[in-house]
């Protein structure tokens, strides 16, 4: 056994403890992330674990009276990188030169109907509408999705889809590496310009196995996520013109992944416009649907109240 004084000396660090961790598991999550199994583990995970140990940390600090400074410092960088402290101004565009851009995962129609999410849909107020997983498990909800939108045509690809507002010139579809799945390419006529809006939905990596020391799942939907993000910069090398990329990326706000699509396609809308943590996938408090753009400017970004899906909707307000 440790020497009593031994035991409190460890029991003081407590705090500088948590702050390490914190730090330590932020930076790796971050800036080595995909690289290896476990940073991807940190890089993935719901950044408000980070929090969970706060109250007991509080709590024994608090008794001991020391290390205050440490785990106020530790607390405040874990609510930081959870997002709480994100507050970007807001401000509306000119209606003569603004566009509104929605991305959202549908889950397939299972928790909706084409009548409830058509009136969802027109209330957004979209230019342009980005879905994904419109592989509807009820048959015909497309077209009676699409009957109750006569202002918005269409374009289509395997899983996911655009509707616009804008006139539209001819889509390319690009078969996503390891998924059946396709990234749709669609040029818009907007402002005199042609803007290629891209929709992704790319696979989720699989961290559940990595918990049971299964590493195999793990490692190989991480290289398919590789091969599906190089799809995407060749798609981005090709296209000539003003570019976004928007959709489920099923890619947390940090780590690799999310840096090298960042490199691609621009800034990400919500980080320049939002405000909050702005959780597109509440049930694991973790935001993974964006829009990414380096050509128009976001004055605006918002996660809408779900509406049937297991996803929440992003809005996002551009002008030139």
């Amino acid at each position: 056994m440790l020497p009593a004084d031994h035991t409190r000396r460890a029991r003081s660090y407590l705090a500088l403890g948590y702050l390490l961790c914190v730090a330590l598991g932020w930076v790796l999550g971050d800036y080595v992330g995909e690289r290896t199994l476990p940073t991807l583990l940190l890089a993935y995970a719901p950044p408000v674990l980070w929090l969970l140990p706060a109250p007991l940390v509080w709590l024994w600090v608090l008794l001991r009276r020391r290390r205050l400074g440490a785990v106020l410092l530790a607390t405040l960088l874990a609510l930081w990188g959870a997002g709480f402290f994100h507050w970007k101004p807001q401000q509306a565009a000119a209606p003569d030169k603004r566009l509104r851009v929605l991305t959202y995962n549908v889950a397939r129609g299972t928790m909706t109907s084409p009548e409830r999410l058509a009136n969802f849909l027109k209330s957004t107020d979209a230019d342009v509408i980005l879905l994904q997983e419109t592989n509807f498990v009820q048959g015909g909800f497309a077209g009676q999705l699409e009957a109750y939108l006569p202002d918005y045509t269409s374009a289509h690809g395997t899983e996911v889809a655009v509707l616009s507002r804008l006139p539209m010139q001819s889509a390319r579809t690009f078969p996503l590496p390891q998924m059946q799945r396709e990234v749709l390419v669609l040029p818009l006529s907007w402002q005199g310009h042609t803007l290629n809006v891209v929709n992704a939905h790319l696979s989720a990596v699989l961290l559940s196995p990595l918990l049971r020391g299964d590493l195999a799942p793990t490692r190989r939907t991480r290289n398919a996520r590789d091969e599906q993000v190089e799809l995407l910069r060749q798609i981005a090398l090709q296209t000539e013109g003003p570019i976004l990329l928007g959709g489920d990326l099923n890619t947390p706000p940090r780590g690799l992944v999310y840096r090298r699509l960042q490199g691609m396609y621009g800034p990400d809308a919500f980080d320049r416009a939002g405000r909050g943590p702005g959780w597109t996938f509440p049930s694991f408090k973790l935001r993974i649907d964006h829009q990414m753009t380096r050509d128009l400017t976001p004055v605006r970004a918002q996660v809408l109240p779900g509406a049937g899906s297991d996803h929440r909707p992003l809005l996002v307000e551009y002008h030139e």
